[in-house]
């Protein structure tokens, strides 16, 4: 099949032909002349392609019109245009989209000199332009340098096959791009100055030009927004404030650099730190910092293991806290000891600093302790305040600490839990902890969420970043009247957040909605009204279709309310049959309701799919009854609740077709896509990535499966429960397994090591069923680099439009014939 666009100016009009049906002009648009009165063309320089691509770049941004010198050129359609002039040069735009995979062929005539660009990317100067594209909409752009004669121009498409077709799009918006969710600008890491009248934001993004290596800035602002200062290489997250906001200090080359805020001197002290981290202003007048060295014993021919955690590629270096004094610059040790030490807090007026170290005892559930000491740096005597199995951070409060660790702290303090049931230490609770370390109380025992981290404002109050069902709030909590208050952020998922060192403090935060991407907000606590500082919505999404959002809740079998929520395809007509996604974790964690991430629940429902994501039995963040059905689980009451999900999700919206629906997962939820693939039917395709296929493999392989195994099989071994640890591994039930299923794993993944998915592959391909193994070269448990990450997505989006659009071509196409 051949599609042919025609460009011919004839008495000022064009003539557009497609599969021999004209298309209306507007179609196409031109602008031009773009000239800055020079005679010479780019292919005349040497620079021609840096003078073109910086041209394309301007136009692809320019949707109306472009301001070049003295004269607004306007973008036009051709039965508007009067003249067309060979001086400068000209630009056409074609714009289309796709509704399948499709290849194909645009083939350019009557442009001598040219150069194409498809959505901002340098195609080629070739007058011919192969394109493999998924469904989309698109922007064909073509600079052209030299036309001898309009009338003679033509722009062709030619299809692979018969569905290879692509369509005139005319609508002003656009459908969700992989590009925009990876490339889009973001805050990274924010710092706030303690007294608030500063503010420090580290911003990036990607581009074609700079592939993998993101492009970084980082700025200081005074608190009205006007720009200070910006700092080479450095993010946020590395800068350290003065307690009286006048200087901050950061590492440049292994070198310290102390900024002064009111003059930008800047002052180098030349030691040699490398190996340094967490540089912190201990007081106004010195620094605290990690120090690391290796301590391996280099032996080339063997290893001789000290313990389960050397299987850690950081285990054998020694990390101890140091102090800097800035007037002498003098360097003492804070802390030594074969154990390396973690600095949680450290206060200033008492000349303390308060530290934990991990320590190797494996005699009880999940199999390691915390230390945690306070050192006196006046003395060097050290305070043991207790060893814990369960713990997260600390920090100082009044006449105390503030601790944040599983329900199990200090002899189940925490515990608010069913009687019979085993607490899960991952559901964050916080404490109050007596300097002598013999006191405790339990501050969230009713409170639901889950806590992270915290920061301490005025020596008493917090503030707090929860999981609370799928959103991560900001709440602050009010030490007198011990009470958690919602910080009104406008944000579903908060990600990075800063304070101010005030009687009312400042908080400004990053984050996003489910349906909106991220920005930074600020909030006064006692006014909690936020103001947006910053937002990358016009930035990188503008004129872009987002998918809407439902919320779909059902209640399992017990009873028990199971949340979740549906993204829909953009034009949606309730009248067709839609296939569908249903995602999980299972994990212990919900998954959250940020815009973009790993999974890009937005871009999948702009590619026609029905999305559901659930969260079911066993996660944190709705109480701790609910959290602590996860241990000893392994997956039953999970499968249970996506079944029984899955199967009212269908009955509520009729117009997803129950015969095309897919399911996958990652990790836990790698495990849960095998394990269901043994339970059920009610899936036409999966996908597990980096899943769990054998639990007792993955408990004495992963370095860390015997610590998580510790919470999740809580007191469960393969020689006291055999049961668990076998019938409850989806490869010793591989023969159920009846619906296509891709395994993804990267090769170097430390978690849950690639062993997992090849225990499934070899299993289901003995058994003749339908199974595909893909694994990513180099990749972790996480597929992080940009390259990657659009693979791994197409990957993904290619194997279900193959089984659940009966669309294999795109799967072919990256697949089959390599």
């Amino acid at each position: 099949m051949k599609i042919t666009t025609t460009l011919s100016l004839l008495c000022c009009a064009l003539s557009l032909h497609l599969n021999a049906a004209q298309i209306e002009k507007q179609q196409i648009e031109f602008i031009g002349p773009l000239t800055s009165g020079s005679t010479l063309k780019p292919f005349e320089t040497p620079h021609r392609n840096e003078m073109v691509d910086a041209l394309a770049a301007t136009l692809s941004a320019s949707h109306e019109k472009l301001i070049l010198g003295q004269k607004t050129l306007k973008w036009q359609s051709y039965d508007s245009v009067s003249a067309l002039t060979i001086e400068g040069m000209q630009a056409l735009k074609y714009r289309f989209s796709t509704t399948r995979f499709t290849e194909g062929k645009f083939t350019l005539v009557g442009i001598e000199k040219a150069t194409v660009y498809l959505n901002g990317e340098r195609q080629s100067d070739s007058t011919t332009q192969s394109i493999a594209l998924p469904t989309g909409d698109y922007e064909l752009l073509v600079v052209a340098e030299q036309v001898p004669d309009w009338n003679k121009v033509t722009l062709s498409f030619e299809g692979k096959a018969d569905h290879d077709v692509v369509l005139p799009h005319a609508s002003p918006t656009h459908s969700l791009s992989p590009k925009q969710l990876f490339d889009a600008p973001t805050v990274s890491a924010i710092s706030l100055s303690p007294n608030g009248k500063f503010y420090i934001t580290t911003e990036r993004k990607y581009s074609d030009k700079t592939g993998n290596k993101p492009i970084s800035v980082t700025t200081l602002f005074s608190a009205n927004g006007d720009v200070k200062y910006r700092f080479a290489g450095n993010s946020a997250a590395a800068l350290s404030w003065s307690p009286d906001s006048k200087r901050i200090a950061f590492l440049s080359n292994d070198e310290l650099n102390i900024l002064d805020v009111a003059t930008l001197n800047l002052n180098t002290m030349p030691y040699n730190l490398a190996s340094t981290s967490d540089w912190q202003f201990f007081d106004n007048n010195s620094l605290i910092f990690s120090w690391s060295k290796n301590t391996d014993d280099n032996d080339k021919i063997t290893k001789h293991y000290r313990g389960l955690e050397d299987r850690w590629s950081y285990f054998r270096e020694n990390s101890q806290i140091y102090r800097l004094d800035l007037e002498s610059g003098l360097i003492t040790a804070a802390t030594k000891g074969k154990l390396s030490a973690t600095l949680e807090d450290f206060d200033s007026e008492k000349n303390t600093i308060l530290i934990s170290r991990q320590l190797s005892d494996y005699a009880a559930p999940p199999h390691a302790m915390t230390e945690l000491v306070e050192v006196d740096l006046t003395s060097d005597k050290e305070t043991m305040i207790g060893q814990y199995r369960t713990f997260n951070e600390a920090r100082y409060g009044k006449k105390g600490f503030y601790v944040v660790a599983g329900p199990d702290f200090m002899n189940g303090a925490g515990r608010a839990i069913p009687e019979g049931q085993l607490a899960n230490n991952y559901d964050g609770q916080l404490y109050w902890l007596s300097s002598d370390g013999k006191d405790v109380e339990a501050l969230s025992k009713t409170f639901d969420p889950s806590i992270g981290g915290f920061e301490v404002v005025n020596k008493e109050d917090l503030i707090l970043s929860v999981t609370e069902e799928d959103t991560k709030p900001l709440f602050f909590y009010d030490a007198s009247k011990n009470r958690f208050t919602r910080l009104k952020t406008g944000l579903d998922v908060t990600e990075k957040f800063a304070v101010t060192h005030s009687s009312t403090p400042d908080v400004y935060v990053t984050g996003s909605t489910a349906t909106s991407p991220q920005q930074l907000v600020k909030l006064n606590v006692n006014k909690n009204k936020p103001e947006t500082l910053w937002d990358s919505k016009p930035l990188a999404y503008a004129d872009t279709a987002i998918p809407q959002l439902e919320e779909f809740n059902f209640k399992n079998q017990d009873g028990i309310e199971i949340k979740g929520r549906v993204y829909l395809p953009t034009n949606l007509d309730k009248t067709k049959q839609y296939p569908a996604l249903v995602y999980y974790y299972g994990g212990t964690s919900p998954v959250n309701r940020g815009f973009t991430g790993r999974y890009p629940f937005n871009y999948w429902a702009a590619q026609g799919y029905v999305v559901y994501v659930l969260q079911p039995t066993g996660a944190t963040g709705f109480g701790q009854a609910f959290s602590s059905a996860h241990v000893n689980a392994w997956g039953e009451k999970t499968a249970d609740d996506i079944i029984q999900g899955t199967q009212a999700f269908l009955k509520q919206y009729h117009f997803v077709n129950p015969k095309k629906v897919g399911n996958l997962g990652a990790s836990y939820g790698g495990f849960m896509t095998m394990l269901l693939a043994t339970k059920t039917d009610l899936f036409s395709a999966s996908i597990a990535h980096a899943g769990i296929s054998n639990i007792t493999s993955y408990w004495g392989q992963g370095w860390w499966g015997y610590l998580y195994s510790g919470e999740a099989s809580k007191n469960s071994f393969p020689w006291n429960n055999p049961t668990l640890y076998s019938q409850h591994s989806p490869v010793f039930h591989a023969d159920k397994v009846n619906s296509p299923l891709l395994l993804i794993h990267g090769d170097a993944d430390t978690n849950v090591p690639p062993g997992e998915s090849h225990n499934m592959y070899t299993a289901l391909k003995i058994l003749g069923k339908d199974v595909e193994l893909v694994e990513f070269k180099g990749a972790n448990h996480q597929i992080f680099a940009r390259d990657r990450r659009f693979k791994w997505w197409d990957t993904m989006q290619a194997y279900f439009d193959k089984h659940l659009k009966d669309e294999p071509q795109w799967w072919d196409y990256l697949y089959q014939g390599k």
